[in-house]
């Protein structure tokens, strides 16, 4: 495969609500020629300690289409912020119309699916901004 005739992909995940890398999400690349054609799994990958995808597939000749689909609910699941029963009662108040904390064991994102075109020749690295109760992309260098 040229360069000159198909894309690439990189990705890499960032836990907003912490402020680190996202390590060990699972990663799933898929692509597709057209916007009709079935999607054809590519691979799979999980990020780094740097919330880095290194090893993605490289994408096949005629690939328009691109979706990355990140298994966000494991995570989630294993990286919980617990309260304490030493929480303050304004604190309690303060958070009573806020979304339930993450230690319920349920994801409100179990997963998330970014679907974009793609151009030969050209890298695309495509980040994810995570965080328990929303997320962001963006084309990134």
């Amino acid at each position: 495969m040229s360069t000159e005739t198909t894309a690439s992909v990189s990705t890499h995940i960032l836990d907003t609500s912490v402020g680190r890398p996202a390590a060990s999400v699972v990663v799933s690349l898929s692509a597709r020629g057209g916007g009709r054609e079935p999607w054809v799994v590519l691979g799979r990958s999980a990020t780094d300690a740097d919330g880095r995808c290194k090893d993605l597939p490289a994408l096949p000749e005629g690939t328009t289409h691109v979706r990355l689909d990140f298994e966000t609910e494991a995570y989630f699941h294993t990286h919980t912020h617990t309260h304490t029963h030493s929480d303050t009662h304004s604190q309690a108040e303060a958070q009573q119309d806020a979304p339930a904390p993450r230690d319920s064991g349920a994801a409100f994102f179990p997963e998330v699916a970014i679907t974009f075109a793609v151009t030969p020749g050209e890298h695309f690295h495509v980040p994810l901004l995570l965080n328990p109760f929303g997320y962001s992309v963006y084309r990134g260098s």
